[in-house]
């Protein structure tokens, strides 16, 4: 599996306010480039806390990309994938709107009766992991089901979580003219943060997109 990570951030590293509200960071040329990205990818993934927070939909605005895609015979929109290890997933996400087909990554944790409620809703559920989500398990679980190209929104927790188990193949990163300040507030990689063994990235590009720029770098696992 192909796995590229895609965030906006402020000119400070941050995603959002320590409130962790949806803060519009990028512009319109930059949110063509992601419609673009999800409409070459397989599925869209993001962490619960984005959900909760934003409640995206995740599905491809561009009409014409998304014919593309139902004449080259794949759904009309990628797939979309939520892990949430704390099971905190409300059955009435957007996510769950029957747009395209939902996976949702838990625990082994996970109570009977929120699978079902999940089911109920419409997601395919995968289990993997004692306490937290088993990244390297589910993912290959979802190459099994035919993603081959993973495109991942955040958030930092699931992105740190990604970087730590070395899945990370690319990450497109638009720097936007903003400051928002705050040790609280959520970063491009947070979870435990690293002490040594640190990722290593190669810059594969930088161009500037509205009042920001967009650094692509390639990973190294």
């Amino acid at each position: 599996m192909h796995v590229v990570v895609n965030a906006a951030m402020s000119a400070d590293g941050k995603l959002s306010s320590r409130r962790r509200e949806q803060i519009e960071i990028s512009g319109p040329t930059d949110f063509d480039r992601v419609d673009q990205l999800r409409a070459d990818s397989d599925a869209v993934m993001v962490g619960v806390g984005t959900v909760l927070a934003d409640d995206p939909s995740l599905t491809i605005d561009d009409p014409d990309r998304r014919a593309a895609r139902t004449e080259r015979g794949e759904p009309e929109n990628p797939a979309r994938v939520v892990a949430d290890s704390r099971v905190r997933t409300p059955p009435d996400a957007t996510v769950l709107d029957g747009r395209a087909q939902t996976y949702l990554l838990v625990s082994e944790a996970a109570p009977p009766d929120f699978i079902e409620e999940m089911e109920d809703a419409g997601a395919y559920v995968i289990a993997a992991g004692r306490d937290r989500v088993d990244l390297t398990t589910t993912l290959a679980k979802l190459e099994g089901e035919g993603i081959d190209r993973l495109m991942v929104e955040g958030g930092g927790e699931l992105i740190f979580g990604l970087f730590e188990e070395s899945l990370v193949d690319e990450l497109f990163v638009y720097v936007g003219p903003k400051i928002i300040g705050g040790r609280d507030a959520p970063t491009l990689a947070d979870g435990d943060g690293f002490v040594e063994d640190f990722p290593e990235l190669e810059l594969a590009g930088v161009e500037r997109v509205d009042d920001g720029v967009v650094l692509h770098w390639t990973a190294e696992n």
